[in-house]
């Protein structure tokens, strides 16, 4: 934001510049890319959501001294929603690599729609996932997770 309180960017930056912070591993500038009051909703996984952007200082914390040669990149971006005033939501598309701790590979890919305002992230829906590398095809999908069969 500039010294006049009026937002500098484009919702599109801040994403950029969140990028950014995630590949420099810089764990301060990751966190100011949220506002104070974030909301992080996971519809899959509703237990895991959570408001604050402290929850993110300790969630990348973790994920940087576990995978420290992270490497993300957003693989597509689309702008859906936008407003003169520097508001809007961003649809965009994400994989994350690396190697863990104990030299496994750490691979996540999925969707991020952040809305955001006043240069910040103010709410995201978060679908990232770990990529399933083994496993059984649609088939074995189907029966094990909607028939409810192993």
């Amino acid at each position: 934001m500039s010294s006049t309180g009026t937002p500098t960017s484009s919702p599109r930056a801040v994403i950029d510049r969140l990028l950014r912070a995630t590949n420099n591993h810089d764990l301060d500038d990751l966190v100011d890319c949220f506002s104070p009051d974030y909301v992080n909703e996971t519809p899959v996984h509703p237990l895991r959501g959570f408001t604050g952007r402290e929850q993110v200082r300790r969630n990348w914390t973790q994920i940087f001294a576990a995978v420290p040669d992270l490497v993300a990149e957003v693989v597509a971006l689309a702008d859906i929603t936008g407003s003169a005033d520097n508001e809007g939501t961003v649809w965009t598309e994400w994989q994350m690599s690396g190697s863990r701790l104990d030299g496994t590979p750490h691979l996540m890919r999925g969707v991020m729609i952040f809305t955001v305002r006043d240069d910040q992230v103010t709410a995201v829906r978060f679908y990232l996932e770990p990529v399933e590398t083994h496993g059984g095809n649609i088939d074995a999908a189907v029966v094990s997770h909607l028939a409810g069969r192993p």
